[in-house]
């Protein structure tokens, strides 16, 4: 059964546009040479197809099964199940990928810290992680909490399944003690969908944190 928590939001039966993204940002600090990606949450696998039109072998976890039996037409594998179970019962041992891609899944989990441990693991010899999560030190939020009220939404930052948050120093946080580092780490800004992105690009690097919707970050074995 679906957790409330992890409940992929539907459009008129479909599922939300968010949750079919091939994630470019994302995808674009996955090493070319990974040729074995684990894509954790890989909803409708449109990111793992965009890697496996590189040349990657992918597979996928998913828990809701609508969304698993349509990744698999597009992936090389998926595994349909709830990650934090898998992880605390060391589930896909002896296995080893070249990249554990954990994108837009870990504030939704009640142990992230836990899940990229066991992701960790999993890691061949060379191999990084790559992980992305919204920035709850956004603008929007200091907006939020001045108007007193929690905006709780479909998507997002305040996406309503969300059940942790992070800022930038967070990301440390989660790899710490897995054996992994930081090795880079950058900002995906959208302000505002009406500005031009030219714009937006230029602005927003000048507000810091408070202009960075989501921090993407790679992290390796030093």
């Amino acid at each position: 059964m679906t957790r409330p928590e992890l409940a992929v939001p539907r459009l008129a039966g479909e599922v939300h546009p968010a949750y079919a993204n091939p994630r470019r940002e994302v995808t674009a600090l996955v090493p070319p040479s990974a040729r074995r990606v684990l894509d954790v949450g890989c909803s409708v696998g449109a990111m793992g197809a965009a890697l496996r039109a590189r040349g990657a072998q992918v597979t996928g976890v998913e828990l809701d099964a609508e969304l698993a039996a349509r990744a698999r037409e597009v992936l090389d594998e998926v595994v349909e199940g709830d990650v934090e179970a898998m992880a605390r019962d060391g589930a896909l041992a002896g296995r080893a990928w070249d990249c554990v891609v954990f994108a837009d899944v870990l504030e939704h989990l009640r142990d992230p810290w836990a899940v990229v441990a066991w992701g960790a693991r999993l890691v061949a010899p060379g191999g990084s992680i790559v992980l992305s999560v919204p920035n709850i030190r956004h603008v929007k939020t200091l907006r939020a909490l001045l108007q007193r009220r929690w905006p709780y939404e479909a998507v997002g930052i305040f996406d309503r399944t969300h059940l942790r948050f992070f800022a930038r120093r967070n990301l440390d946080d989660l790899v710490a003690g897995t054996g992994f580092e930081l090795v880079e780490v950058r900002r995906h800004h959208l302000l505002s969908v009406h500005r031009p992105q030219a714009a937006v690009n230029r602005l927003a690097p000048l507000l810091g944190d408070l202009g960075t919707l989501q921090f993407v970050a790679r992290a390796e074995r030093p």
